[in-house]
């Protein structure tokens, strides 16, 4: 059932609300073995959250005309499940100018076969978790970049880690990229990729601009 639109300024509790949904969307995805179906369950999951949530990004005097996300078709040949490769110790620091300064460190890379590489980053503050921005050459797609993994917030794709050698792999689903809060409002603070998670191609996949056309799958 999609809630009714609420359009006043989001509280503590209204944030853990959407943290709480968006960490049971990410469970039902990695619990789902069709891959489309998950998706599918992401994009509508995500609209009714920016449409109606008191959390959106969407700025609650805009979201009342606020329609839906823009996402690219899903493309399967663009998933990956892959080992995290080892790469030189690396510490990014993010000023923000509601969380002061964020650090991440890097604690490995990716190849996305001929796509190119992404440097994977650790929050190395309160909480932790794997950061894993994108940045493409699309002009549809959030010139800062992407998001594609952030665990700390419950996006998490999956993957397995070996307890005894402490490596593992993660599941990088480019059609899963989506926009930080920032696109919508420039109020929020949003760690951008830097130039190690940048690729020279462009992805036709994930969460497109607002008022973007996507082009219907065939």
């Amino acid at each position: 059932m999609t809630a009714q639109r609420v359009q006043r300024a989001a509280g503590p509790i209204d944030v853990l609300d959407w943290r709480r949904r968006v960490t049971a969307l990410y469970a039902r995805v990695r619990a789902n073995d069709d891959v489309r179906a998950a998706h599918a369950d992401w994009r509508a999951e995500r609209d009714d959250l920016f449409a109606n949530h008191p959390a959106s990004p969407v700025p609650a005097a805009v979201r009342a005309s606020f329609a839906r996300l823009v996402y690219a078709p899903y493309d399967p040949a663009i998933r990956f499940e892959i080992a995290i490769d080892g790469a030189e110790p690396m510490r990014m620091e993010v000023p923000t100018g509601t969380d002061g300064v964020v650090p991440f460190e890097r604690v490995g890379r990716i190849e996305l076969d001929a796509l190119g590489s992404l440097d994977v980053w650790w929050l190395a503050s309160y909480g932790g978790g794997v950061f894993l921005p994108m940045k493409d050459t699309n002009p549809a797609t959030y010139g800062g970049g992407r998001y594609l993994l952030d665990t700390v917030k419950g996006a998490d794709l999956g993957g397995d880690v070996d307890p005894e050698s402490g490596t593992g792999t993660l599941v990088v689903d480019l059609n899963f990229a989506y926009n930080p809060s920032c696109t919508y409002d420039p109020a929020w603070a949003c760690p951008l990729a830097p130039p190690g998670n940048t690729l020279r191609v462009p992805i036709e996949a994930g969460e497109l601009l607002p008022g973007t056309v996507a082009v219907p799958s065939a």
